[in-house]
Formats: structure tokens, sequence, C-alpha cells
């Protein structure tokens, strides 16, 4: 791949006309000064060592060496250079609940719409730290595993939507399972996973499951999206919007469960945040408490910075320059040994 770093001094290229104009201008004017004294085909008699090549030769390696001065100002840049940096962070999983309860609009504009804003403030905030992300509603999927692209994640995050996730409800503990699975086997001690959702868990096994990744080294923060009120599911059907209902036909109401997020949390000796306090200051909470965690160092490559080759532009316009000022006017060979007349001399 090649690019400029400084395409704007490419504008230095217009010289290049400027001085083919002088250029022109000089020969003009020489040739009328030479025409005052006589004939030309008569002066150039007089004058055999004169060639008027050697001016053109000179004048293009003039007109080159600025060409490639211009391009090297420009500094052309081949190639990705490859750097590597060592650089220590915490290992951290965003799982996102993406069940229908998190349409309920018990906090404006609805729940989803917050947690999906609060996902792209963590992100931004924990940019110092190696993030990857689980979506779950009545099954888990590893959106994004462990990385530091983090345009990725908040790509996920913008797109995210319960009909990613086929089945409905709120696996809970298959998350947290996944989320284990997902990070490095040699990490022990270097990792979190920060759960958002409503809390709305039907099964048992969350709380088991949040004691067995404790167990694992893996602690677990959880972040509430809701009220305790609740409120209705809107949902969109043949095209109409509708309250979600229930076998019975009664519309169904969600409920943000704080017991079992604060529950899900102390098993995984982490703790348990609600929305309702601000986004900001949830997240700067989380990064208090992962800035305190032990993190651990890893390498990092990186292509982003290219090979600079200004310098084969630069020298090779010096060389150039140096040609054209020792190359001299007059022509070696012909006409040195000959008489006004034509005759070798």
């Amino acid at each position: 791949m090649l690019q400029l770093e400084h395409p704007e001094h490419l504008y230095a290229l217009l010289l290049l006309p400027l001085l083919g104009l002088f250029f022109w201008a000089a020969w003009t004017a020489r040739n009328r000064a030479i025409g005052r004294f006589g004939n030309h085909s008569l002066m150039e008699q007089l004058m055999p060592q004169v060639s008027r090549y050697r001016q053109y030769l000179k004048f293009g390696l003039l007109m080159l060496a600025v060409a490639l001065l211009a391009v090297g100002w420009a500094n052309p840049q081949y190639g990705a250079k490859l750097q590597k940096y060592k650089r220590k962070s915490v290992d951290i999983i965003i799982a996102f609940d993406l069940s229908q309860s998190m349409l309920a609009t018990d906090i404006t504009p609805s729940r989803l719409e917050r947690a999906r804003r609060f996902g792209q403030e963590l992100v931004e905030g924990l940019r110092a730290e190696r993030l990857g992300m689980v979506v779950f509603a009545g099954s888990a999927f590893l959106q994004s595993p462990i990385t530091t692209d983090y345009n990725a994640i908040q790509l996920s995050l913008r797109s995210a939507s319960p009909d990613m996730i086929g089945n409905q409800g709120t696996a809970i503990a298959e998350a947290i399972e996944l989320a284990g699975e997902s990070f490095e086997d040699n990490n022990k001690s270097h990792k979190a996973l920060i759960i958002i959702t409503d809390g709305e868990n039907h099964e048992e096994e969350a709380l088991a499951a949040a004691e067995a990744a404790a167990e694992e080294g893996l602690i677990l923060y959880t972040v509430g999206v809701g009220t305790t009120e609740g409120s209705f599911i809107t949902i969109r059907q043949n095209g109409r919007e509708m309250y979600k209902r229930d076998q019975q036909g009664n519309p169904v109401r969600s409920r943000l469960n704080e017991a079992v997020l604060r529950d899900i949390a102390k098993a995984g000796n982490g703790n348990y945040f609600n929305l309702s306090a601000g986004s900001d200051a949830v997240v700067n909470a989380l990064k208090e408490r992962i800035d305190k965690m032990e993190k651990r160092a890893f390498e990092q490559r990186s292509f982003s910075e290219f090979e600079s080759s200004f310098q084969w532009f630069v020298g090779i316009a010096i060389l150039l320059l140096v040609l054209e000022f020792l190359m001299p006017y007059r022509s070696s060979g012909k006409g040195r040994n000959q008489n006004l007349f034509g005759e070798n001399a």
C-alpha cells in the first residue's frame, strides 16, 4: 500500500511549468541576442563547441530534480511497518441481554436503547483494557472474542436487537459459562465479566454458574436496566406495535429483578449497579474497580505505521543536481579541432 504523509506538499510541482516558462523565455532572449550579431548558421560555425542539446539536457536534469524533491517532501510511504509493544490490561467480556423484556419502556426511550448507549460509553471508558462481547436471550452467543478492536464492539452494540436471537428467555447462566470459556486458559486472575440485563432470570443455575466462574478467577459485575415497577413489553407483530401477552392473553409486565442481580454479583465477588444512577456514574464506578485489579502484560502488534521512503527521492534529486552542475555547456569531441571553415586544424 502506497500513501503520502503530506500530499499537500505536491503543490511544489507547480514550479515545473514556471521553470519551463523561464527556460523558454531565456532561450528566446539568447537566440535574439545571437541574431543581432549575424546569421544563426554562421554563429553556430563560430561557436562549434556550444551544444544546444547540452542546454536541454541540463534543464531536463534540473526539472527532474525539482520534481523528485517535491515528491520526497510529500514523504511517500510504502507498506506497513510492524511494531511490537507490550501493554498491561484486564480481559473483560460484556454480556448484553437481548431478550424481549429489554423492549420495555419503563425507562426512556427503552431498556434496550439505554443499555446500548451505556454499553458504548462503557467501551469508550475501558479502552485501556482488552474487551469481548457475548449476547444472550434464550441462549448465549459469542459476538466478539477478546480484542482491542473497540470499533467492532461498538458496531455490535449499535446493531444489537432481540431479532438476533430466535429463542427468547434470559439465559444468564449460559452467558456466564460461555464468557468463562472465552478467556484464555492461562488467564486465572486478570479477567472480569460485566452483565447488562434487566435480571428477568427464571433459572436457578445462574448463581451456581457465578460461583463456579468466581472459583476460576472471574469477577462478575451486574448492571441492572429498568425499574422495579416495570412496564409492559412493546413488540412489533404483522407490522403493528402491540403488547406482548402470556398464554392467557394478558399483557406481560416486566420488572427489574435487582435481587437476582445482587446475588449473582455477590457470588461472583463483584458488585451490582443500577443504571438509573446515571451512565457516567456507573462507568466511573466500574473503571475504579477494574483499575484496582491486577493487570497482566501482553504483546501487541501494530501495522498502523508505514515505512518512509523520502530519502530515496531526495538522494536521487541531489545526485541529479550535482550531475547538472558538473555537466559543461560545451560539447567534447566534435568541433573542438575544427576551424571556421569546418576543416581539421
